[in-house]
């Protein structure tokens, strides 16, 4: 706790100090009530991932070769750079080739090719091989929060300005409700809302230009796009999610085959929940697993920590465990609406980018190269996703910011771009699985194989993830095997190798909007579905009086992964952020 504490202070004295020495101006409001400082930048961006760190590299790549100079400030609310970063990942290095051409003689942290690719099906005991829908050639396994730190480096050395630990925990707005910047959360504040002896006002950061790249279900770019209704205007779906569970392990060298690639669908998930999991073999005797569950599913007794619980043991997986170390647990949700689901990303004063708008190409299990473009291009598997989002949108920020053009560029840019069109081609193949795991594969199969993209149709996504839930009066509960202690792991065991924390002592970031439903409706009508769907136990029911069963939040377990602001049947919790620095601590996811 000292540790951390001493973390922040010295975070927040730096940032002061660094601005009061710069020509970006600090501003203060001398009166008895104790008004936040307000920082001004040409550009600020929430978020250090891959694409908010593309958007701050291009933008000062863009002041170099056009003579001038724009201050870019990055906002991370993990504790460093990287530590909230959690992906697959095979990385795509298309859009990395465009933003750093010269990344391989920088050392990027990008050294293991893809050199084999399996697709399998999963039935309990045996897994069938089937043709590779998917083209790694020329990728690479990665650890994202690795390549993300890199970045962060290498934003830096250009001149960004890069805070970690400073949450943004609400948006300002001038006069005429355009946003003009965040405000970051207060720190030393007590459960009950009382001032403790640490306490420090938040601070104003105001832009020029606000870029959010918050990741998927961003809480600022949720409240952005409700005010401006940026679903409606660029005529899209609402969004629709999968939770990812992700473990690295180290195994023996025998087993171990750098760079090979295998992914699977079925077993352990039943035939009308979408998932599948994937194993990628990482440098240094590491192997990434994960097992991704769409969560529309509709029993609300499903656990899909303990699903993955189970896949560990599958008689073709179990294999590559056996033996071996888990070094580290995480979890994050994942947009998985695709071109359907894209909103029109341009708001007044700034623009949503990466994940937190959605550009993840589901069947290509990819995101981070069309977030990069975007700010680049969006793939968990790909890599060039989410840095091409991030590209477009700093060369649309640069051009309104320093030649006054307008934002909207950023929108035609995105759609005369090639994430657009992979996108398109990508957008039947999600929905395709909403009528079972059987015809969604012969629908895409059709897809991929024959009309590749150019069917007629647009499917349309089902239900929202938190209605397509049902009673628990319509299933059977399931009952789960005990964790082995070798293979498989209890909840806490697991949270310890997230390095997750939390400041036990201050406001609760996760919030019942009545506190009621739980008890109400959640338990008797859902059985309690909160407590499965969370990855850290953060919820749980507990006795209380008169022998009844009380919502207990455990939010210092939190690993930021947002199921819970997505699945709750009654939409009841709201995800806000918490003191910067909190949250979980990754180092080679």
């Amino acid at each position: 706790m000292l540790k951390f504490i001493s973390h922040f202070l010295k975070s927040k004295s730096n940032l002061k100090s660094t601005l009061s020495n710069s020509r970006v101006p600090i501003s203060r409001n001398f009166c008895t009530t104790p008004i936040r400082d307000s920082i001004q930048y040409d550009v600020v961006i929430v978020g250090a991932g891959p694409a908010g760190l593309s958007a701050a590299i291009r933008l000062k790549q863009l002041c170099r070769q056009n003579d001038t100079d724009l201050s870019v400030c990055v906002l991370e609310k993990g504790a460093e750079v990287g530590a909230h970063i959690l992906s697959g990942n095979v990385f795509e290095p298309r859009a990395l080739n465009e933003l750093l051409p010269q990344w391989k003689q920088q050392e990027a942290p990008i050294t293991t090719p893809v050199s084999s690719d399996k697709f399998w099906f999963l039935t309990k005991n045996r897994a069938i091989s089937l043709p590779s829908p998917f083209n790694n050639e020329g990728n690479y396994v990665i650890s994202l929060s690795q390549l993300v730190r890199w970045m962060g480096a290498k934003a830096e050395e250009l001149g960004v300005e890069i805070y970690p630990g400073f949450a943004a925990s609400e948006i300002l707005y001038d006069a005429n409700n355009k946003v003009i910047g965040i405000g970051t959360n207060d720190m030393g504040i007590s459960k009950d809302g009382s001032k403790k002896e640490n306490f420090q006002r938040g601070v104003e950061i105001k832009g020029r230009m606000t870029l959010l790249s918050e990741g998927c279900r961003g809480s600022l770019s949720e409240q952005i796009m409700k005010k401006y209704n940026l679903r409606e205007k660029g005529g899209a779906e609402h969004q629709t999610y999968a939770l990812g569970i992700k473990e690295v392990w180290e195994i023996d060298e025998e087993k171990h085959q750098p760079g090979a690639v295998l992914h699977t669908l079925g077993w352990p998930l039943d035939h009308k929940t979408y998932g599948g999991s994937f194993l990628y073999h990482m440098k240094d005797r590491q192997i990434a697993l994960g097992l991704v569950v769409a969560l529309n599913y509709q029993n609300p007794f499903m656990n899909p920590y303990e699903e993955f619980q189970k896949l560990k043991h599958h008689p073709a997986i179990k294999p590559y465990l056996e033996g071996g170390t888990v070094i580290q647990y995480g979890a994050r949700t994942l947009n998985e609406g695709g071109f359907q689901s894209i909103p029109y990303p341009v708001f007044p004063g700034g623009a949503i980018i990466g994940c937190s708008a959605g550009f993840l190409n589901v069947p290509k299990i990819k995101g981070t190269h069309t977030a990069m473009k975007s700010d680049f291009l969006l793939h968990t598997s790909n890599g060039p996703a989410l840095l091409f989002v991030g590209m477009l949108a700093a060369e649309a920020a640069f051009g309104a910011v320093n030649e006054g053009l307008d934002m909207n560029t950023y929108w035609d840019a995105l759609r005369n771009s090639w994430i657009w069109e992979e996108l398109y081609k990508a957008r039947n193949y999600r929905p395709a699985f909403k009528y079972g795991l059987i015809p969604g594969l012969a629908l895409s199969g059709l897809e991929h194989y024959i009309l590749k993209g150019r069917h007629p149709i647009t499917l349309k996504h089902g239900k929202p993830d938190h209605e397509a839930t049902n009673a628990a009066q319509l299933h059977s509960p399931i009952h789960y095997p005990k964790p082995d202690g070798i293979l498989s792991f209890d909840v806490p065991t697991s949270l310890h190798r997230s390095n997750t924390n939390h400041e036990h002592d201050q406001p609760p970031h996760l919030r019942l909007r009545d506190p009621k439903i739980p008890e109400l409706t959640n338990l008797p009508v859902y059985a309690a579905p909160e407590s499965r769907y969370c990855p850290a136990r953060v919820y749980e029911y507990v006795a209380a009086e008169q022998n009844k069963l009380k919502l207990q939040i455990n939010a210092q377990n939190c690993l930021h992964c947002k199921a819970c602001d997505i699945k709750d049947p009654k939409q009841n919790i709201k995800w806000t952020v918490p003191e910067g620095g909190g949250g979980p601590g990754y180092s080679v996811m």
